[in-house]
């Protein structure tokens, strides 16, 4: 049986009822914005971003899957995704147990060499692979490397508290509005400590660390679709390139500049640093 692709970032058929432990779709480039509806399925899925950049929405957060990275959904979680501009992606089912450690939440992680090819390998392999050949031992090798893996924290958590998500909504649509911490709780029908307080037992972080992660989730969206850094910067409020340089190094580990060259030319280390947001609060 021929292998499956995706057309259009739109899978055909019910992976579930594939009677392999995991499956792999590959994917042709596409030029134009997509989207796919809320789903769920029983089989966990990989979303690996070989060029584009993708977003995923599940009930408490946005994750971003910049290229290079991928996002692990666990089985039964329903989520959506998009695309914009032009993206290739590749898609891995796996079932539940088909691994030890594989991983229990959803996370953008860092798709090192080896594990880029072991996913393009498998992406080739017909629907039904045969059991315990060559097939198995590949996949075998792509499950421990995927456990391995380093996580990039590339999420944006949302509150489930309907005046925080009026809030978090209103800081999404726009960014560069520059309201007081204080004036935002006033706006939502809130004190300024009950906000903090709520925004930290929902979130785990406090206002200031997730108004910084929203920039730089929006800030790598609109890089990829290839604003310059200045236009980014006065597009998310800095007064100039400069303050939002320190702000994304000091998060990411390097400039927009070199983080994105890196992205794109496939370069990868060993190791690579998750978003360092400091706990500072500010206004």
């Amino acid at each position: 049986m021929p292998k499956i692709a995706i057309d259009g970032f739109t899978v055909s058929r019910d992976m579930d009822s594939v009677s392999r432990p995991v499956v792999a779709l590959s994917a042709t480039s596409v030029t134009k914005d997509w989207e796919n509806a809320k789903h769920q399925h029983r089989k966990a899925q990989l979303i690996y971003s070989a060029r584009g950049i993708l977003n995923c929405e599940i009930e408490d957060g946005v994750w971003i899957v910049p290229p290079q990275c991928a996002i692990w959904i666990p089985g039964d979680l329903p989520h959506s995704a998009r695309g914009a501009g032009e993206t290739e992606c590749y898609c891995l089912f796996v079932e539940p147990d088909a691994a030890p450690d594989l991983p229990t939440t959803c996370c953008t992680i860092s798709v090192t060499p080896l594990l880029r090819e072991l996913l393009l390998k498998v992406a080739g392999f017909p629907e039904l692979y045969a059991s315990g050949g060559r097939e198995d031992r590949l996949i075998a090798a792509l499950l421990d490397e995927l456990v391995a893996a380093p996580v990039e924290h590339l999420h944006l958590p949302m509150p489930r508290d309907l005046r925080l998500r009026r809030l978090a909504q209103m800081m999404l649509d726009d960014p560069t509005d520059k309201t007081s911490k204080a004036d935002w709780a006033t706006r939502i029908g809130m004190s300024e400590r009950s906000m903090s307080r709520l925004l930290l037992h929902e979130l785990g972080m406090s206002y200031g660390r997730w108004r910084r992660q929203l920039h730089v989730i929006l800030a790598l969206q609109l890089l990829t679709k290839g604003q310059s850094v200045q236009a980014v910067a006065f597009e998310l409020g800095y007064e100039n390139a400069s303050g939002f340089v320190t702000m994304f190094r000091k998060a990411v580990g390097k400039p927009p500049a070199r983080y994105l060259s890196d992205r794109a030319s496939g370069a990868q280390l060993a190791t690579v640093p998750g978003i360092i947001l400091p706990d500072e609060t500010f206004a």
